[in-house]
C-alpha cells in the first residue's frame, strides 16, 4: 500500500507540472494589449425553466477547446510551437493545435443580442442580459447573466381564413388548432403552426400555397403578461399583384411519366409494376407533398437507381399538374476483390473474399450477393496433431427483395412502410488440425420500418442450421471429448451433429438521445410438437432426433438500452445497460456454443480479451478450450463513457465497465459460474480505461485500452481489487474495433 500511495504521489505531481508548464505558455501567443478568451459561461438568474446549455450556442466566442472540459491541450500544442514557421515541426505543431481565441468585445456584445433576442422568440418579452467580465493575468473569463423576467402567453388566438374551402377544410381537420389559450407566444409554436397548415393543404391539392400566405397580428393586453393573437390566411395573388386576390387553385395530378436519366441507354430496366408500386403520385389524385417525398423516397431506396428527378409541369387554363419522374440507374453487375489479415489470440493468417452483385436480378431491384471466401491460418504450440493449420472455405449467397413478400399484407400496409425481404444459404467448410466441421445455413427474414418513426422490425422467419462433425482427430477426442476426467458436458455437447431450427423477433428504436434493442428468439418447438405428435426415434441420450441428427430446443431474449446526454458540443456522457437470457429446456440441456453469451471485447469489459472472464468466478486452466467454458447462459454488461472531441477528426474516451456471465444450471466444469443471488455482486467484474477514436464520417475507427478493476475469479485482495494493485502485464487490454461499441 506504501508503494502505490508513493507511486500515485508521484504521478500527481508530474501531472501537476505538465500542467503548470502548460498553462503558463497558454498565453504565448497572445499579442500585447489583447487577451486571451479563457471561458465563457450562461447562467440563469430567475427560476424559468431555460436550457443554458441550449442557449449556450448563441455566445460567439467560447474560449478555446477543452479535453474533458478540462485542459485546453489543443491550445498547448499550438504554444510549444516557435516562431520560426519555416521549421516542419513548427508548421506540425501549430497545424494539429489550435490557435488562442482572443478576446472580441464586439462579439460579446453581439452574444448578449443573440440570448436577448432567443429569450423574446421564446416568449419572455422583457428578457434582458448583462455581462461580468473576471480579468486574471491575461486571460478573460466571461458570464452572460440571464433575466428573461415573466413568460408572455395568449389569452386568446383567434383564426381569420380569407379562402371559404381553406376554411372548411381546416374545420374538418381533426387535430384543431394549435394555439389556444395559455400557450406561451413564441416564434416556434408560431412558425410551427403555420408549417403544420401549410404542409395540410399542400397535401390536399394546393400546390402553390407556402406559408407566406399566413400572417399574425399580436396585441399585448395592458398591465398582464397576455397576447391577444390572430392569425391571417390570406387568399391567392396572382404574380404576386395585390389586387388580384382569389380563392387558392386546387391541382389534381394529370399524366405520370417515366424516363431514363442515362443517356446512353433510354429504356428503364425496371418492371412496369415495379414503377407503379413505387410512385404515389397517380392521374386525378390531388396533388400531395406527401406523396411526392414518397416517391423520392421509395425510388431511393431501390438499390438499381442512382437518383430521381420529379418535375411539373401545369397545364395551360387547367389545374392539371403533368408529371415527368426521371430515373437514372446504377450498373447492374459489379465483381469485387477484398483481402484481410486475420489475427486470432496470436495465431496469425490470412483470408479473401470475392463477391459477384447483381442489383436487379428479376428487373425489381433485387440484390444478388455471391461470397466465396477463403481463410487460412497457422497455429502455434498445437502438439501432438498431424497438421498446424486452420483452413476455411465458404461459399454464401443473399437475394434481398425490397418490398414484402408474403401473403394477406395489406395494400396500404405495403405503400407505408420501407420493407426487405432477404433469402440466404451459407456452406461453410472448417478444417482444423483437431476436428472437422461443417455448417449449413439456410434463412429467410423481414425487415420494416414505418416512414416517418423511429422504430425498426425484424422477423427471422426460418433459419436452419445444420452441423456436421465428419471427422475428429483421435488426439482430441481422447484428451477432452472421452478423457473422464475432465468431464466437459459442454464441450463434448458442442461436437457432435448438430440442427437447430429457429425463428425470432428484434425491435429497436433510436431518436438520436435514447435507444432501446431487444431481440427474441426459440428454436425446436415446431420439431418438438411433430416429434412428440409423430413419435420421433429417440437416441442414447434420450433426445429426439429428425434426420438421424438430434435437434436444439431453446429461450434466448436480449435487450439493451442506451442514454446519451450531450453536455455541450464537444462533451458527451453515454450510459448503457444490456441484459441477455437463453435457457435450454426440453431436446437440450446445453446451449449450442453459438448462442452461448461470451463477455469481454471491444464491446463489452474492456479491460478483458474477448471470451476471457467468467463465467461467475470460474477460472480458466486450459487455454486451448477455455474459449468454449467461458461462456454462459446469461450476460450482464453496464457501461459509462464520457466522450469529448479533441481536434481535427480524433476524438477521446474515458470509460468505465462492469458485468459478467452466469450458467442457469450447475455444470461440474464451470465451478463457481452458477447464477446465484447470494453471490451476484460479488461475482460482477469491472474494467475501466481511455479510448482514442478517428472519425471519418462514414466509420469511426476506434482504439480501447482497458484495465482491470475488479476480477471476480480471484479471491486475494491483491487479484481481486487490481485497481489498487495494478500489474500492467496482467491486468491490461487492447481492442481495435470499428464503430463505436454502443
Amino acid at each position: 500500500m506504501y508503494f502505490c500511495n508513493k507511486m500515485r504521489d508521484k504521478v500527481i505531481l508530474i501531472i501537476s507540472f505538465v500542467l503548470l508548464l502548460a498553462g503558463c505558455s497558454e498565453t504565448k501567443y497572445v499579442p500585447e494589449g489583447e487577451y486571451l478568451m479563457d471561458k465563457a459561461k450562461v447562467v440563469n438568474d430567475s427560476k424559468e425553466p431555460l436550457s443554458t446549455l441550449e442557449l449556450r450556442q448563441y455566445v460567439l466566442q467560447r474560449g478555446n477547446s477543452q479535453w474533458f472540459s478540462t485542459a485546453k491541450i489543443p491550445l498547448m500544442t499550438y504554444s510549444l510551437s516557435g516562431r520560426d514557421t519555416t521549421k516542419w515541426y513548427n508548421r506540425t505543431l501549430r497545424s494539429i493545435g489550435e490557435p488562442p481565441q482572443l478576446y472580441d468585445s464586439l462579439s460579446t456584445l453581439q452574444s448578449m443580442v443573440n440570448l436577448q433576442t432567443q429569450m423574446r422568440n421564446m416568449g419572455y418579452l422583457q428578457a434582458g442580459v448583462e455581462t461580468q467580465m473576471l480579468m486574471k493575468g491575461r486571460r478573460i473569463k466571461t458570464t452572460y447573466i440571464l433575466h428573461p423576467g415573466i413568460l408572455y402567453r395568449l389569452r386568446k388566438a383567434d383564426y381569420v381564413v380569407q379562402d371559404s374551402t381553406i376554411a372548411d377544410l381546416l374545420r374538418q381537420n381533426g387535430e384543431g388548432p394549435r394555439l389556444h389559450r395559455g400557450v406561451p407566444f413564441s416564434v416556434e409554436l408560431l412558425d410551427g403552426e403555420r408549417k403544420r397548415i401549410t404542409q395540410y393543404l399542400t397535401n390536399r391539392g394546393y400546390f402553390r400555397f407556402n406559408k407566406d400566405f399566413i400572417t399574425y397580428r399580436a396585441d399585448s393586453v395592458r398591465g398582464s403578461n397576455e397576447i391577444d393573437l390572430t392569425l391571417v390566411l390570406h387568399n391567392y395573388r396572382q404574380n404576386g399583384e395585390a389586387d388580384s386576390s382569389t380563392v387558392h387553385p386546387v391541382y389534381r395530378m394529370g399524366n405520370v411519366r417515366f424516363s431514363s436519366g442515362n443517356p446512353e441507354d433510354s429504356i428503364i430496366p425496371l418492371r412496369k409494376n415495379v414503377l407503379r408500386a413505387n410512385n404515389f403520385l397517380a392521374e386525378g389524385d390531388l396533388y400531395s407533398s406527401e406523396d411526392l417525398q414518397n416517391t423520392y423516397r421509395h425510388f431511393g431506396r431501390l438499390g438499381i437507381v442512382r437518383y430521381t428527378n420529379i418535375t411539373f409541369r401545369e397545364r395551360p387554363d387547367e389545374n392539371i399538374l403533368d408529371c415527368d419522374i426521371q430515373l437514372s440507374t446504377n450498373k447492374t453487375s459489379t465483381i469485387s476483390f477484398q483481402q484481410e489479415g486475420t489475427n486470432t489470440a496470436g495465431d496469425l493468417g490470412a483470408a479473401a473474399t470475392l463477391s459477384y452483385q447483381n442489383r436487379n436480378l428479376f428487373h425489381g431491384s433485387e440484390n444478388l450477393t455471391i461470397d466465396l471466401r477463403g481463410a487460412f491460418e497457422a497455429i502455434r504450440e498445437l502438439e501432438g496433431y498431424k497438421n498446424s493449420n486452420f483452413v476455411e472455405y465458404s461459399l454464401g449467397a443473399r437475394l434481398n427483395f425490397p418490398r414484402f413478400i408474403a401473403p394477406f399484407l395489406s395494400h396500404n400496409f405495403r405503400r407505408r412502410v420501407n420493407a426487405t425481404s432477404e433469402v440466404s444459404v451459407l456452406y461453410d467448410n472448417q478444417n482444423r488440425p483437431e476436428f472437422r466441421r461443417r455448417v449449413l445455413t439456410v434463412g429467410w427474414k423481414y425487415k420494416w420500418n414505418d416512414q416517418g418513426h423511429h422504430d425498426r422490425y425484424q422477423v427471422d422467419l426460418l433459419d436452419l442450421n445444420y452441423i456436421s462433425m465428419p471427422w475428429i482427430s483421435d488426439t482430441f477426442r481422447k484428451e477432452y471429448l472421452d478423457n473422464t476426467r475432465s468431464r466437459n458436458s459442454i464441450l463434448r455437447y458442442n461436437y457432435q451433429d448438430l440442427f437447430i431450427m429457429r425463428d425470432g423477433f428484434g425491435y429497436s428504436y433510436n431518436n438520436g438521445r435514447w435507444a432501446v434493442k431487444a431481440n427474441l428468439e426459440t428454436a425446436g418447438n415446431l420439431l418438438n410438437l411433430a416429434a412428440t405428435t409423430l413419435g420421433f426415434h429417440k437416441n442414447e441420450q434420450g433426445q429426439y432426433t429428425f434426420m438421424n441428427i438430434a435437434y436444439a430446443q431453446y429461450v434466448r431474449g436480449q435487450a439493451e438500452y442506451t442514454r446519451n446526454l450531450q453536455l455541450d458540443y464537444n462533451n458527451q456522457l453515454v450510459f448503457h445497460i444490456g441484459l441477455g437470457i437463453a435457457y435450454p429446456y426440453g431436446n437440450s440441456s446445453i446451449l449450442p456454443f453459438e448462442k452461448r453469451f461470451f463477455s469481454g471485447g471491444a464491446n463489452s469489459l474492456r479491460g478483458w480479451s474477448v471470451r476471457s472472464i467468467g463465467p461467475g468466478s470460474f477460472k480458466g486452466h486450459d487455454g486451448r478450450i477455455d474459449f468454449i467454458n467461458q461462456t454462459g447462459d446469461m450476460k450482464l454488461d453496464v457501461n459509462l463513457e464520457y466522450r469529448a472531441k479533441l481536434f481535427w477528426k480524433f476524438s477521446g474516451a474515458l470509460f468505465a465497465d462492469a458485468g459478467n456471465i452466469w450458467t442457469l444450471r450447475s455444470y461440474a466444469e464451470q465451478p463457481g459460474g452458477q447464477f446465484r443471488p447470494s453471490t451476484f455482486l460479488k461475482q460482477l467484474a469491472a474494467s475501466y480505461g481511455l479510448g482514442i477514436r478517428l472519425n471519418f464520417d462514414y466509420f469511426i475507427v476506434r482504439f480501447d485500452m482497458g484495465m482491470k478493476a475488479i476480477n471476480p475469479a480471484y479471491e486475494t485482495e491483491k487479484e481481486h481489487f487490481p485497481i489498487i494493485h495494478p500489474k500492467l502485464s496482467r491486468d491490461f487490454a487492447f481492442h481495435f474495433a470499428v464503430g463505436l461499441p454502443f
